[in-house]
C-alpha cells in the first residue's frame, strides 16, 4: 500500500541574522512555522531506489534524480528500495524550503515504513540547514545556522495564511551575499505570535535589492485585511496571516484578480 505524505511549506514568521561566520555561514535566529499545505510525495517499497517528478513547478528541477530527495533516501539505511512520485506544488528557490520540505517528508515516510536512526538529526542536517526543522514541521525557534532548535508555545495553530511568489526565482546564497552585515538585535522572546509580531526578516532588504517586485508583493498584501505580512526565508515568497479564513479567502480572490501571474497558496498553520 503507497503512503503520502505532504512536504508541509516552511515559512519564517521572524529571521534575525546576527553575524557572518568563517565558514561561511550566518549565525541566525529563526521561528520557523509550517503551512498545511505543499508538496505531496507518494512512497512504495520496491526493489531499488527511484524517483519521479511530476506537477507545476517539476519542469523547474533541472536534476530530478540529484535532487535533495534522492540524497535524503541516500542517507537512510533501510532493508529495501524506496519508489517515490513528487508532485511539486511548490515553487523552486522561493523561501519555502520546498526541497528542505521534500527531505523532511522523506525522513517521515522512512520513519513510518522503517523507523529512523538514532542520528537522524545530524543526517538531516547534512543535507541543509532547514532540513531538521522541516522533518517535525512543527513550529520551532532555530538558531545557529537554524539546526539547533527549540519548541515554542505555538498560539498561532490554525491561523488563516496566504502565501505570494512573484514565480520569481531568488538565490538564497546570493540574498545573503547582498546581506549588510549589521546585528540588528536579537529575535524576541515569547509566544509564537509575539515573536512574528516584534520580529523581523533581516533578509528583506537584501532580497528586495535583487528583486524589486517582493516589495510591490509586500505592499499589495498589506493592503488586504491581514493580521501582518512579512517575506519568508530569503524570498521571494511573502506571506499574510488572517483573523478568519474567510477573509484570508476573499484578500486571495482579491489579489488574483489584481495580480493574476502571481502565484498563490491558501492554507493554515501547523
Amino acid at each position: 500500500m503507497p503512503l503520502t505524505e505532504v512536504a508541509y511549506a516552511k515559512i519564517n514568521l521572524a529571521l534575525h541574522i546576527r553575524k557572518r561566520r568563517e565558514d561561511g555561514y550566518h549565525e541566525l535566529e529563526t521561528l520557523f512555522a509550517f503551512v498545511d499545505q505543499g508538496d505531496v510525495l507518494t512512497a512504495a517499497s520496491a526493489a531499488q531506489d527511484s524517483l519521479t517528478v511530476s506537477g507545476e513547478f517539476a519542469p523547474q528541477l533541472a536534476d530530478p534524480f540529484g535532487n535533495i530527495v534522492a540524497r535524503a533516501l541516500g542517507k537512510l539505511p533501510r532493508p529495501g528500495g524506496l519508489r517515490i512520485n513528487l508532485e511539486k506544488r511548490l515553487p523552486v528557490a522561493a523561501g519555502l524550503g520546498g526541497g528542505s520540505a521534500d527531505a523532511g517528508a522523506v525522513f517521515r515516510l522512512v520513519r513510518d515504513m522503517h523507523g529512523l536512526p538514532d542520528d537522524w538529526h545530524q543526517r538531516a542536517a547534512a543535507l541543509g540547514a532547514d532540513v531538521p526543522a522541516c522533518v517535525e514541521s512543527r513550529a520551532c525557534v532555530g538558531r545557529g545556522t537554524g539546526t539547533d532548535l527549540m519548541p515554542i508555545g505555538n498560539d498561532l495553530a490554525g491561523t488563516a495564511v496566504l502565501l505570494v511568489n512573484p514565480r520569481v526565482p531568488l538565490s538564497t546564497a546570493a540574498v545573503f551575499k547582498a546581506w549588510d552585515g549589521t546585528d540588528r538585535g536579537a529575535m524576541p522572546h515569547g509566544s509564537a505570535s509575539h515573536i512574528a509580531i516584534a520580529g523581523r526578516n533581516d533578509l528583506a532588504q537584501p532580497a528586495i535589492s535583487l528583486c524589486p517586485t517582493i516589495a510591490d508583493v509586500l505592499s499589495a498584501l498589506a493592503e488586504t485585511d491581514c493580521l501582518m505580512t512579512r517575506m519568508s526565508g530569503s524570498g521571494a515568497t511573502c506571506f499574510a496571516l488572517y483573523r478568519s479564513h474567510d477573509v484570508m479567502r476573499a484578500s486571495a480572490e482579491k489579489l488574483a484578480t489584481r495580480h493574476p501571474d502571481w502565484w498563490q497558496m491558501a492554507g493554515a498553520l501547523r
